[in-house]
């Protein structure tokens, strides 16, 4: 019998920094996006980890023009099994003076036994503008492109303010909301799209453990007539060294109403190793 061989085993990651700030990469800025925390999945270094300044939300302590950062991965075997999983993430940011951009892109793509399983995109795009230290607005848009779900595509276009709770150096939350206009195409073309007035909540929370261990909880509803949908990532990292960490967590999506056929909830269980170079 042929020996099973494995090609890529393990995570590969590339970083490739657009501008060398630990700051803009680990900011935790409320109303983040799917598309932000999957590419932490991607992006997320020991260095930066490890030195993450955790009391910066909004633009401020942001620095002043552009920052970004591109991640790819990748795992493939062959022999018994061929399969194929990759990875793309780009978050692009640029700030002046209390007004912030960040763009937010995420595409993953899997296939087993020449069969594709997996072609997905989340996306977001967002403004903010900080009024106090503790206060902001935000204008943003939001979505996915996902042919395995019972929604095709989902877009939301929002707007509103936000507040920060906490804000010390071992734990910060905060949570933002507003209304917004939702546009959806649905995988069964006999039930229609969604194209209707929508609001949404967002909430984004970081706990400092020890000085290496860090858990997060990042959870976005929107709600409309037809749905309501729920995606919350929970993760916890530690450092493995400088160079390395361990990044463990499960990303749910729920939706209240899927169509006939398939489940209301989606869990993503992921374990990343990330090698982090400047």
């Amino acid at each position: 019998m042929e020996k099973a061989t494995k090609l890529g085993a393990g995570i590969v990651t590339l970083v490739a920094a657009l501008s060398a700030t630990s700051a803009f990469a680990q900011d935790l800025v409320g109303g983040t996006s799917v598309a932000a925390e999957r590419n932490e999945d991607l992006i997320e270094a020991i260095e930066d980890d490890a030195e993450r300044d955790i009391d910066r939300f909004g633009n401020e302590g942001r620095p002043q023009g552009f920052t970004g950062s591109f991640a790819l991965r990748g795992i493939a075997s062959s022999g018994n099994t061929d399969s194929l999983d990759l990875g793309v993430g780009t978050d692009l940011g640029y700030v002046w003076g209390q007004n912030g951009l960040e763009l937010n892109l995420s595409y993953a793509y899997g296939e087993d036994e020449g069969v594709k399983t997996e072609e997905s995109m989340f996306y977001g795009l967002e403004y903010t503008r900080d009024f106090t230290p503790n206060t902001f607005g935000f204008a943003k848009v939001q979505g996915s492109v996902d042919e395995f779900s019972s929604y095709k595509t989902d877009t939301f276009a929002s707007f509103g303010v936000g507040y920060r709770i906490f804000n010390d150096d071992t734990r910060q939350w905060s949570i933002q909301a507003g209304p917004g206009y939702r546009f959806a195409e649905l995988n069964d073309l006999t039930s229609g799209d969604v194209d209707e007035a929508a609001f949404g909540i967002s909430s984004d929370y970081a706990h400092k453990l020890t000085e290496t261990l860090y858990l997060t909880m990042d959870t976005d509803v929107i709600t409309s007539e037809s749905d309501t949908v729920v995606f919350n990532d929970l993760a916890l990292s530690v450092a493995v060294s400088k160079a390395l960490a361990l990044r463990t967590s499960v990303l749910t999506e729920y939706h209240s109403d899927p169509l006939p056929g398939f489940d209301d909830t989606d869990n993503t269980f992921g374990v990343s190793l990330v090698y982090s170079f400047n």
